[in-house]
């Protein structure tokens, strides 16, 4: 009976208002939106996924050697995996030697003479060297071939020698030392400022320091900080 009176109450009231019954329409679905937007906020996780930080240093195989590497200096994403690879390229800064905050942007070891900005940073690729000439040997056998004779004292001890005009050095200096034991070959300063090449080998691989001519003039702690780096990158011996 309840139910029919209702009825016939809601039919006088449309009679008398044709738009009455959209008042009961309109609260009934105001009630029901509330009721999911509550549900739906109980229901919703407050737990957020974990961001996994990856390892701090990878076990990297090049050349067959063995170099713990420092996931935050690799300076290119596709690089950043553990296993046999055949060259990485990584960044220091100077004189940390930790691992910059982030990569530069847009500048290589190959093109950051062009960058314009005081550099503030190591830049070294270690490659499989494949049973080609030693840098040591380089040094010693095919440079001499196009220096000139002649030789100037640097900094506190170091020696430099020109390359020849004309030669495939041409516009670049050879620095040496031996103790510390350091060679440099290094550009002049021009319209930008010179940049200098050093390596060494290490079993199966080569190492390639790259940093500014600048530097140089502290070339004790340069040669110093090559030989931590080179210590401190190389994994145990098998």
């Amino acid at each position: 009976m309840t139910l029919l009176s209702t009825a016939q109450h809601f039919a006088r009231n449309t009679r008398k208002d044709p738009r009455g019954h959209l008042i009961p329409i309109m609260v009934a679905c105001a009630v029901t939106a509330s009721a999911i937007v509550l549900i739906g906020y109980l229901l919703w996780p407050t737990w957020e996924p974990e961001v996994s930080a990856g390892p701090a240093r990878l076990p990297v195989s090049i050349g067959t050697t063995l170099f713990n590497v420092p996931t935050a200096a690799i300076r290119m994403k596709i690089q950043r995996h553990s296993g046999p690879q055949e060259r990485i390229d990584l960044s220091f800064s100077f004189p940390s030697l930790e691992a910059p905050p982030e990569a530069p942007k847009r500048v290589s070891a190959g093109s950051v003479e062009e960058a314009g900005q005081p550099i503030d940073r190591i830049f070294l690729s270690i490659s499989a060297h494949h049973d080609a000439l030693a840098p040591d040997m380089r040094t010693r056998t095919i440079y001499p071939r196009y220096l000139e004779q002649t030789s100037t004292s640097g900094e506190d001890g170091l020696t430099i020698r020109a390359f020849r005009d004309g030669s495939p050095y041409g516009n670049e200096d050879l620095f040496s030392a031996n103790t510390p034991d350091i060679s440099a070959r290094c550009t002049r300063d021009a319209a930008t400022p010179g940049m200098c090449l050093s390596e060494r080998r290490v079993d199966g691989a080569d190492l390639t320091f790259r940093f500014p001519r600048s530097w140089l003039a502290q070339w004790r702690d340069v040669a110093d900080a090559m030989d931590r780096l080179t210590q401190r990158l190389r994994g145990p011996k098998g």
